[in-house]
């Protein structure tokens, strides 16, 4: 895993440089977190295409199962893409709250992330 650490706004962020990276299961996402936390953050940035597709399909449960396990290990993640293809209003709905809460926020690019995240 090819992992950045980086310091912003008074905290340590994790961010996978591997552009063919995809977090599509919660084994992954165990050993992603570990990994992170490893290096010192707690917070970590991904970019959309770095999620699998069907993370973005709430049926599919993937969602769900992923960020339990941010939620289990106390860890804050940080989306980066335009979510505005995105038709499913249960989604949108989603992607609202989880930005209100502040530890999972959806956002245009990093700064916001990591302001949103703070």
């Amino acid at each position: 895993m090819d992992i950045s650490i980086t310091n912003n706004y008074g905290k340590t962020y994790a961010r996978m440089s591997d552009a063919a990276f995809r977090l599509e299961d919660v084994q992954t996402t165990v050993e992603l977190l570990m990994n992170c936390s490893y290096q010192g953050a707690d917070i970590l940035i991904l970019d959309q295409n770095q999620l699998h597709p069907d993370f973005f399909d709430l049926k599919t449960g993937i969602a769900g199962e992923i960020l339990q396990k941010f939620s289990t290990y106390q860890f804050k993640m940080g989306v980066i893409g335009d979510f505005s293809s995105y038709t499913s209003k249960a989604l949108r709905d989603f992607i609202y709250e989880s930005n209100q809460q502040g530890r999972i926020v959806f956002t245009l690019n990093e700064e916001d992330a990591c302001k949103l995240l703070d």
